[in-house]
C-alpha cells in the first residue's frame, strides 16, 4: 500500500533557472505565497521557515532535504499553527518541456489520508499564483 500523497502538476511559461528563484527567494515566495516569506541558506539539514509578511509570525517550518538546483528541491513541511502535527515532505521536481517551457511536479506525501484534501486545496492556489506571477508578472486576486 503506497502512503497518501497530494500531486500536482503544471507546465509554465519559464525557465528553469527563474522557476528555481521562485521557490528559493524569499522575496518571491512573498509575491504569490499570500504574504508568506520562506527562508533558508538551502543547504542539505538547513532549517526552513515561513513567515506572515503582517506580523513576521512563523507559520511554517521544515528541513531541507534535497537540493539539486535547478532541478530538484526537497524540504519536510510542517504547520507551525497545527499542534501536535507531524512533518510531510514537499519535493518539487522542475523539467524542461519545450521552448521556453517547464514542467513543476509538486508531491507533499508522508502525510495522513484525511489531510491530502485539505493540503491540496492550500497548494493548488499557491501554484496558480505562481504560474501566473511568472508568465505575466501579476498575481492572481484569491479570496482564500
Amino acid at each position: 500500500m503506497s502512503s497518501p500523497a497530494m500531486i500536482h502538476v503544471t507546465y509554465i511559461e519559464t525557465t528553469p533557472e527563474k522557476l528555481w528563484q521562485a521557490l528559493t527567494s524569499g522575496a518571491f515566495t512573498e509575491l504569490y505565497w499570500f504574504g508568506r516569506r520562506i527562508e533558508s541558506d538551502w543547504t542539505v539539514g538547513s532549517p526552513v521557515n515561513f513567515y506572515d509578511s503582517a506580523d513576521d509570525s512563523l507559520t511554517d517550518s521544515g528541513e531541507v532535504l534535497v537540493y539539486d538546483e535547478p532541478k530538484t528541491l526537497a524540504y519536510t513541511f510542517k504547520n507551525e499553527t497545527v499542534e501536535g502535527e507531524v512533518p510531510g515532505r514537499v519535493t518539487f521536481t522542475i523539467s524542461p518541456a519545450g521552448d521556453s517551457v517547464v514542467k513543476l511536479q509538486v508531491v507533499h506525501d508522508q502525510i495522513a489520508e484525511d489531510t491530502v484534501e485539505g493540503w491540496r486545496n492550500g497548494w493548488g492556489p499557491i501554484l496558480a499564483n505562481l504560474k501566473t506571477y511568472l508568465e505575466t508578472g501579476r498575481t492572481l486576486q484569491i479570496k482564500l
